[in-house]
């Protein structure tokens, strides 16, 4: 469907339906004077898509800020948890050294003398 059926007042174009629906899309919608010449409504156009383009780089930097935090609470979750295995393996072999030992000692009272 043409837009030009639907707004016949404002657009008489092509090139002016093109310019109605960037500034629409880009909600500027220039309530007052919108630009009269093509240089004009050009350099507006690259203001409005250069906008945009600001607002994405900006939206983008600040997600990348909350996935680089949640990236380094896994790996030093991961060196934690390789941390008490180590610790739990070095325990475990210390309760086997002293079940060895209690096994080792004669079975009885102790000798007083």
């Amino acid at each position: 469907m043409d837009i030009f059926a639907l707004e016949s007042k404002t657009v008489g174009n092509y090139w002016e339906g093109l310019w109605w629906a960037l500034s629409l899309m880009t909600t500027v919608g220039f309530v007052g004077e919108s630009p009269e010449t093509a240089s004009g409504r050009i350099l507006s156009a690259v203001l409005m898509v250069s906008g945009f383009a600001m607002m994405t780089l900006t939206t983008a930097a600040i997600a990348s800020l909350f996935v680089r935090e949640e990236e380094p609470a896994e790996a030093t979750e991961r060196t934690f948890e390789r941390a008490v295995m180590v610790r739990l393996d070095e325990l475990a072999a210390r309760l086997d050294e002293i079940e060895r030992t209690l096994a080792e000692r004669p079975s009885g009272p102790p000798d007083v003398t």
